[in-house]
């Protein structure tokens, strides 16, 4: 009684389909975006135009166009299109699903492609599932990821696909979408008699981020909101203010564009360009990132990019991490503003940062050399007996307090160098300070440096 009270319910109507699905373009003419894959003569297009099937790879952020492109693929070249979602499928889904394309390759002799959407999900022992089918033909693997597969994808699949990097469409691309789902009588809006301004579709295109299925949703509540003015549904700044109220733009924190924002805000740093720190920040707060994270990463930029070039560097940094911390949003947020703008225009030096560097490469692949008595520590009678501490020379009690030819390195290294102050900044004292002391060295014959 209960199968037949639900059948009856699920025969009352259609299914509702978002705006997004019923619009999913059906063909090339219908495909907006990906000029640099799609325009004639490129290698993707003449592939589907002749139906020339092959494994491949399709990355790019969500909403640009994977999944229809993989099925504009599958319908032009007459093949069978299976679906995979790497969230909710596993080994023993992946092994039914090669059993229906081997099925479907016996008996009608068609292929078939096995679309698997959010690829990079898929642990090693699940991608490694697919590769025998992959090499044998069974199915043709068309994987769509929003992370870079060099990094998420292994390299046995890998190198038996193409890769095809999709991008984030433009604002006008992205009208055009919703200027398709207004007109389109049959799946769309066209029906519908709307009224929405070119200033609201621009809004509602720059609020979409590149993203065609997030226009596509926010369009379909705007105009599910619209006042019915004498039979036509009027979008005004109000309910589009309405609809994009809250609104996040993309971020995707611990994925590719969370990487690919913080990247562009430390190189902006290096690269002396405050408007361009400025940005950066601006961007990865208004996509919801921690203020803190960024204030950590701060504290990074300026022991690596500005260094002993300006030390107060790192004094602004880890104040504007504290306010932070303190203070919290906005006031915080204003001081790690701060705290950018001061190491962007700060005189950049690397050089502690590459000496550091060379030293821990040394220390891990040479052998663990003693210290020089010298050196050593003598707080017993044994010790000083041993001649611990013999010799050693006391800096404040020689000349301009520098013990001149005295090695504070072990002795199979004494001649190594690994500190090369640059000549910007504060670091351009340190280096004629430390040139200067190399002059007392030579002077009493005991040259100990080379460049490493």
């Amino acid at each position: 009684m209960l199968f037949a009270m639900n059948s009856d319910l699920f025969s009352r109507g259609p299914v509702y389909q978002p705006l997004a699905a019923k619009m999913r373009p059906r063909s090339l003419q219908d495909y907006i975006g990906q000029e640099q894959l799609l325009d004639a003569g490129k290698p993707l297009r003449e592939a589907i135009d002749k139906g020339q099937l092959h494994s491949m790879v399709l990355w790019g952020p969500p909403g640009v166009g994977k999944t229809t492109l993989a099925r504009i693929f599958a319908e032009q070249a007459d093949a069978r299109f299976e679906t995979l979602s790497a969230v909710l499928s596993g080994v023993k889904d992946i092994r039914a699903a090669v059993a229906v394309a081997e099925q479907e390759r016996a008996g009608a002799g068609r292929k078939t492609i096995l679309f698997v959407d959010e690829v990079h999900r898929f642990n090693k022992a699940q991608q490694d599932a697919f590769l025998p089918y992959v090499e044998d033909g069974t199915v043709i693997f068309v994987g769509a990821t929003t992370e870079n597969p060099s990094f998420e994808l292994n390299n046995a699949l890998l190198s038996r696909c193409r890769v095809y990097v999709l991008r984030g469409l433009g604002d006008l691309q992205i009208q055009n979408v919703m200027k398709q789902a207004l007109q389109d009588k049959d799946r769309g809006l066209g029906e519908q008699n709307i009224d929405i301004s070119d200033e609201a579709l621009a809004m509602l295109a720059a609020s979409a981020d590149g993203d065609a299925r997030k226009s596509l949703n926010l369009l379909e509540i705007a105009t599910d909101l619209a006042l019915d003015v004498d039979g036509v549904k009027v979008v005004d700044m109000g309910i589009l203010h309405e609809v994009l109220a809250g609104d996040v733009r993309r971020f995707d924190k611990g994925g590719d564009i969370f990487y690919e924002q913080i990247s562009a805000l430390h190189k902006a740093v290096r690269g002396s360009s405050v408007d361009g720190a400025l940005y950066w920040f601006a961007r990865m707060l208004d996509g919801g990132c921690d203020p803190l994270y960024i204030a950590r990463r701060v504290v990074r930029m300026a022991s690596e990019d500005i260094g002993n070039a300006d030390p107060r560097g790192l004094q602004i940094s880890l104040a504007a991490w504290e306010t932070q911390e303190r203070l919290g949003n906005p006031e915080g947020q204003l001081a790690i503003a701060q705290a950018l703008a001061y190491l962007a225009a700060a005189p950049k030096s690397n050089a502690v940062y590459n000496a550091f560097n060379r030293v821990m490469a040394d220390v891990k692949s040479q052998p663990t050399y003693d210290v020089p008595m010298h050196l050593r520590n003598s707080p017993t009678r044994l010790m000083k007996d041993m001649d611990y501490g013999a010799e050693y020379r006391y800096a404040h009690d020689e000349p301009g307090a520098y013990a001149a030819g005295e090695n504070y390195l072990p002795e199979e290294i004494a001649s190594s160098r690994y500190y090369f102050p640059v000549e910007r900044g504060l670091e351009q004292k340190i280096a004629e300070k430390l040139e200067h002391f190399r002059r007392l060295d030579e002077q009493v014959m005991k040259p100990r440096y080379k460049d490493k």
